[in-house]
C-alpha cells in the first residue's frame, strides 16, 4: 500500500467513527485516516463541502449507506481530488416515495420521542437477520445514535432525502473502485451493489459473508480485506 495515500471514510446513518474501528486499527498504521462527520449539515452539497475543506489534496474515498451517497457528490464536486473509491452498503438510486414517507415518519418519531424510540424501527434492517438479537453490535448500534443524537438524525434525513439519482454519474468514475456489500443486507441488496458494478468501468465487486447493512462492524475482517486489496 502506498504509505503516502490518506483515506476518508464516511459512515452512515446514525453512524459515528466507531462504524470504522477494525478498519482503522487495520489500516492506520499504513496512512492517515480522517473518518467524516455524516450528520454536520442537512444536504448532501454541505457535508461535501466540510469534508472536501478537511480532507488533504488527493485522497482515497470510502462511503457506507449514507457516506456512499456523499461520496458521489464528492466526486461530482471534486473528481481529481480522489484517488480511488470504495462503496459499501449503498446504492445509486435516490428514494422511493415510500422511503421517503418513512423517513419523514422517523424524523417525526425521533424529535417526539427520542432518539431510542426509532432504533427499534432501524435496527432490523441495519443488520443481518441472525444478527438482529446480537447483544453486542445492538449496543454498538445504540451508542453510535445517542452520540449523533436527534438533531444529528434529522439533518442526515434531510440529506438524505433530496439525494439525486446517482446512476448517470456511473460510467464517468474512472478511478479504481471497489463496491462492497453484506450477503445478507436488505436495505440496499446486493442487485444494488451489482447495479453499480455493471456501470463503474473497471469496478470490483466483494460480496461479504455473514453481514448485513452495517458490513464493517458485522464482519469485519472480511470488510477490511477487501478494503485492503482496494487500496493495494
Amino acid at each position: 500500500m502506498n504509505p503516502l495515500l490518506p483515506l476518508v471514510l464516511i459512515p452512515g446513518l446514525l453512524n459515528t467513527p466507531r462504524l470504522w474501528a477494525a478498519q482503522s486499527q487495520a489500516i492506520g498504521p499504513r496512512r492517515s485516516i480522517q473518518v467524516a462527520d455524516s450528520a454536520a449539515a442537512d444536504s448532501l452539497r454541505g457535508l461535501a463541502d466540510a469534508i472536501l475543506g478537511q480532507a488533504p489534496e488527493r485522497f482515497a474515498l470510502a462511503g457506507l449507506s449514507m457516506g456512499g451517497y456523499v461520496a458521489f457528490e464528492i466526486l461530482r464536486r471534486a473528481p481529481l481530488r480522489i484517488d480511488r473509491l470504495c462503496l459499501i452498503d449503498t446504492t445509486a438510486r435516490p428514494d422511493t416515495a415510500d422511503a421517503s414517507s418513512r423517513r419523514r415518519i422517523l424524523m417525526e418519531v425521533a424529535a417526539r420521542d427520542g432518539i431510542g424510540a426509532v432504533l427499534p424501527l432501524l435496527v432490523p434492517g441495519f443488520l443481518a437477520p441472525r444478527h438482529a438479537t446480537d447483544a453486542r453490535l445492538v449496543g454498538i448500534i445504540g451508542e453510535m445514535a445517542a452520540a449523533v443524537g436527534v438533531d444529528g438524525f434529522v439533518r442526515q434525513q434531510l440529506a438524505i432525502l433530496a439525494r439525486p439519482d446517482s446512476r448517470p454519474d456511473l460510467p464517468a468514475i474512472g478511478i479504481p473502485t471497489t463496491v462492497i456489500v453484506g450477503a445478507d443486507d436488505q436495505l440496499t441488496p446486493r442487485d444494488r451493489a451489482e447495479e453499480m458494478v455493471e456501470a463503474i468501468p473497471g469496478a470490483r465487486l466483494a460480496v461479504i459473508p455473514d453481514a448485513g447493512h452495517l458490513s464493517p462492524l458485522e464482519n469485519p475482517a472480511a470488510v477490511t480485506a477487501a478494503m485492503q486489496e482496494w487500496l493495494a
